[in-house]
């Protein structure tokens, strides 16, 4: 599934201006995997469940994540990024 939009909520912006200029690299190329197929298995791309059941994550790397919705079939909104405590 190709992406054709993503918005970027304030929460997000702030939370990548404070990752690690290294972080921030892998995140824009796993961004770029994510525009062209939003489930590449590279991504590990899943739902979350309980109270965030409308949201779903997908990996940068094995301790980080971006955390999103499906506004549309082809348009996201990244909620936020960073390690496991996104999902609170």
């Amino acid at each position: 599934m190709r992406i054709t939009s993503i918005e970027l909520s304030s929460r997000y912006k702030r939370s990548f201006r404070r990752l690690h200029p290294r972080i921030q690299r892998k995140a824009v190329l796993k961004i770029k995997i994510f525009e062209a197929n939003a489930f590449d298995p590279r991504l590990r791309t899943h739902p979350l469940f309980g109270k965030e059941k409308e949201c779903w994550v997908f990996w940068i790397d094995y301790y980080y994540r971006i955390k999103f919705i499906f506004l549309d079939n082809d348009e996201v909104l990244f909620l936020d990024i960073g390690t496991h405590g996104i999902y609170t």
